[in-house]
């Protein structure tokens, strides 16, 4: 038979597991207590029995036997928690207080009177046992009580026994033994409910967790994990399945829209070139042209096709790299501005347009320069791009107070609207003003792939201002944490 889910759980097996472990501890706890106890209530009883014993033979051998009866007779009197018996050299009672019934040493012999040793097997000089008596409380309650003694060989020949009820250290042990016992079993009840009580807020928690999983499981990526706010491990269980539920449903709805994006703007180059291939062909078979210039068309329209597959796959693998850029080695990028200055100089000169760099040297960062290459690349190819012919393209390499360092690429081309700054680094994001551009709008997406999985970050600003009948233009920096020293 299946036990409930509430005893299957974790934390009830736990609680069980430390209720068996207290359960060993406060026992041998108990039995050490017990045993100490007796241990000193039986050393202190030897103790006053060696006292008393040693005050009566005294008596006896100062004195002589007569002292030693009256003695006896005056303390019994006066009462007290010892146990006397004046035996003589034959072991007939003379003078004692044990005149009750006794069970003797070795628990079979009973005595209405003892008339004789409470120690059977009394074999001469000093000897000490233990044994149990029955005895009468002054209310008539008969109870069975333990005594610790001695019993010696007088020079005379006499006996003298002398011991100590250990009936209230006997109880004393009882109380405290069934207090320990009944302290035990109330933990031991406690803490089986707080177990209880742990598992079912554990199960409910975990409840809601699987409901959630069983969810997303159905296709449902928007289910989250409820929050108490109680800062304990299940919260931030919840809180980190939210955050991956968070990334996961990101993820998906850029693939969704990737995809769109992906069929959208791969159907006109591929209708383009159906025709073209189409078009080439009907000529080619009438022999009217040369169907060389439709197939280079067409090679030029594959070709652009395979940028814009390999620009996704870049991307794809540097959000995969996770924060830690792919082939990552220490460099200088100053050089790296020197080689896309001298690079993207003559391209800025071709379209009538001033292109400047002003760079700092010693810029040590940590990265993979292909792909910072390629996003530097992207950004001064969009300034160019974008930038009409009489303006002006500003490269800028530089060390940042805060100790960054900064590529920024400024241009007097129309710009980008503040509220399009954020938008237009998603991947097949095009304005309105660049939809008669080539373009597959994933430049800009890749260097914020790049800053991404360099641990930087990429910043639009406003240009110079409006120049030229143009403007307001446009600032892209891209921020760098330093090479470790």
């Amino acid at each position: 038979m299946r036990l409930p889910s509430l005893f299957r759980r974790t934390p009830f097996r736990l609680t069980l597991l430390f209720l068996a472990l207290f359960a060993a501890a406060a026992s041998a706890i108990l039995a050490y207590v017990y045993i100490a106890s007796a241990q000193e209530a039986q050393a202190r009883a030897r103790s006053d029995v060696e006292g008393e014993h040693a005050a009566l033979v005294a008596i006896y051998r100062e004195r002589g036997a007569d002292a030693l009866n009256q003695a006896l007779v005056d303390k019994i009197l006066t009462g007290g928690p010892f146990l006397y018996l004046y035996m003589d050299a034959r072991g007939r009672g003379i003078t004692g207080n044990l005149s009750v019934t006794a069970e003797g040493a070795n628990g079979q012999t009973e005595r209405q009177s003892l008339n004789e040793s409470p120690i059977a097997d009394y074999a001469g000089g000093e000897q000490w046992a233990t044994f149990r008596f029955t005895d009468t409380e002054s209310d008539g309650t008969v109870v069975r009580k333990e005594a610790f003694g001695v019993q010696t060989t007088l020079p005379g020949g006499e006996m003298l026994y002398v011991g100590e009820d250990l009936g209230d250290t006997e109880a004393y042990l009882t109380r405290l033994t069934q207090a320990l016992w009944l302290a035990m079993g109330m933990v031991l009840l406690l803490g089986a409910g707080g177990g209880l009580l742990i598992s079912r807020n554990v199960e409910r928690a975990m409840g809601r967790l699987n409901a959630v999983v069983a969810a997303v499981q159905e296709g449902d990526l928007k289910s989250r994990v409820s929050v108490r706010n109680s800062g304990d491990e299940l919260d931030e269980l919840g809180q980190g399945l939210n955050r991956m539920l968070d990334r996961l449903e990101g993820s998906m709805a850029s693939i969704r829209h990737a995809g769109d994006a992906i069929a959208h703007d791969l159907r006109s180059p591929l209708t383009r070139m159906r025709a073209r291939l189409e078009v080439a062909l009907i000529d080619a078979e009438s022999g009217r042209v040369d169907g060389a210039d439709a197939l280079q068309v067409a090679l030029d329209e594959a070709d652009n096709l395979l940028k814009t597959f390999n620009t996704v796959l870049a991307i794809a693998r540097l959000q995969a790299a996770a924060g830690r850029a792919p082939d990552a080695e220490v460099f200088d990028a100053a050089e790296l501005a020197a080689d896309m200055a001298e690079l993207y100089e003559p391209a800025a000169e071709d379209k009538e347009l001033e292109f400047s760099a002003e760079i700092e040297k010693g810029l040590m960062i940590d990265g993979a320069r292909p792909f910072l290459a390629q996003a530097l690349a992207n950004v001064i190819d969009n300034a160019i791009k974008y930038t009409p012919p009489g303006g002006a393209v500003m490269l800028r390499a530089r060390r940042r107070s805060s100790g960054e360092v900064e590529y920024s690429v400024t241009d007097t081309g129309p710009g980008v609207p503040e509220e399009d700054r954020e938008r237009v680094i998603e991947r097949f994001v095009r304005l309105d003003n660049s939809r008669t551009e080539a373009g597959s709008g994933l430049g800009l997406s890749l260097v914020g792939a790049v800053m991404e999985a360099h641990a930087g970050r990429i910043q639009l600003d406003d240009g110079p201002g409006a120049w030229g009948g143009s403007g307001p233009g446009l600032r892209v920096a891209l921020v760098l944490p330093p090479a470790a020293e």
